[in-house]
């Protein structure tokens, strides 16, 4: 498992539920807040993207997975 510490705080802001999941409406918030709106149907391909172990919801493990991917340093 990866660390997550270095992303928790950020995937806490997002989760907005704090079931320490995040939802396809809890992305698409953060994104109308950060003035990029997108639709829930973006919102839950972008989650179907991240979400590896297929519930539907982005963990803290996927966040961070994701995150280190994306800024290339797997």
């Amino acid at each position: 498992m990866a660390d997550t510490n270095e992303y928790a705080a950020t995937f806490n802001l997002v989760d907005s539920y704090g079931d320490q999941r995040i939802s396809a409406r809890e992305l698409g918030r953060l994104m109308e807040v950060l003035g990029s709106p997108i639709t829930l149907d973006q919102a839950e391909e972008a989650v179907r993207s991240i979400d590896s172990d297929g519930d539907g919801l982005i963990s803290l493990e996927e966040f961070t997975a994701y995150m280190r991917s994306a800024a290339g340093r797997n």
